[in-house]
């Protein structure tokens, strides 16, 4: 399965590495960041990057403040479970 981004970003708003992370970061969100990024394994650093760059990317979203207004405010569009696996099993995609 994959997804598509609602609003394509081309390049990305951050760069994914370890500076760019840390430099889209607040202060004490980016000393959580560079504290988890250190204590990881070597075989653990590419998720903790891949994690908060994510939250860099979120952060950063244009959009993000509305999503995050209409979360709060309980207008934000939804849908249920049974009605995305009838989307997907209408559109032939598995639904394991």
């Amino acid at each position: 399965m994959s997804t598509q981004p609602i609003h394509p970003h081309e390049p990305d708003r951050v760069p994914r590495n370890a500076e760019g992370i840390a430099a889209t970061l607040d202060g004490e969100r980016r000393m959580e960041f560079y504290r988890e990024l250190l204590a990881a394994a070597p075989e653990a650093a590419e998720a903790v990057l891949r994690r908060w760059w994510c939250e860099a990317m979120l952060d950063t979203d244009p959009s993000g403040g509305r999503f995050a207004e209409a979360a709060l405010n309980g207008t934000l569009p939804t849908k249920n479970v049974a009605a995305a696996i009838a989307r997907r099993q209408a559109a032939g995609l598995p639904v394991e």
